[in-house]
């Protein structure tokens, strides 16, 4: 399995933009509107990621809304396998389930089509979740879940950065692997 080294992480690195205290005093956000328009560093994250999960027995890949549609569907492409939206509730049309998870402000909830996963052969399909961040892991551990309860299998969950301080991979991982390109 190819890992990233170094310079291939600061490279990642060095292409994302962070914007002090955004949207609030005291948080740095990641922004990754700058990796994404460079046409070399996101080809390189979605090749690495098509190469490190092409033995994987994936039969579909979800994505949490937003920002993980981006590289959830560029890769489900490149691994030619069926792509999920986990979406904010409400935005679904079809029958869905829904999960709600805490924030450090209240609570929220997001939803996935009740068959998310019936156009597969496998009566338990295999599924990647992916999304660009992970910090304190609700939205991950909720995304999980639902693909339980939609009836597949979470293999692993995917994530560009892991926010290590907020200990959301840490609590994600009594529940599912994860793999992250880079931990800040």
């Amino acid at each position: 399995m190819q890992q990233l080294t170094q310079d291939d992480k600061k490279k990642l690195l060095d292409s994302i933009r962070t914007i002090s205290d955004y949207p609030q005093p005291g948080i740095l956000f990641y922004d990754i509107t700058t990796l994404l328009n460079n046409p070399q560093v996101f080809h390189f994250i979605i090749s690495h990621l098509k190469t490190h999960y092409e033995s994987f027995k994936i039969d579909f890949i979800a994505a949490i809304e937003s920002r993980g549609f981006i590289f959830g569907a560029t890769l489900a492409y490149a691994l030619g396998v069926g792509f999920v939206p986990i979406r904010k509730k409400g935005k679904l049309p079809y029958t869905t389930i829904s999960e709600k998870y805490s924030l450090e402000y209240g609570f929220s909830e997001i939803e996935i089509h009740i068959d998310a996963f019936k156009n597969s052969k496998n009566p338990s399909p295999n599924v990647l979740l992916i999304d660009d961040l992970i910090a304190t892991g609700g939205t991950a551990v909720a995304a999980v879940n639902l693909i339980k309860q939609a009836g597949a299998n979470c293999l692993e969950s995917c994530f560009i950065l892991n926010l290590e301080s907020l200990k959301g991979a840490e609590n994600l991982r009594k529940i599912v692997p994860i793999y992250t390109l880079l931990d800040l």
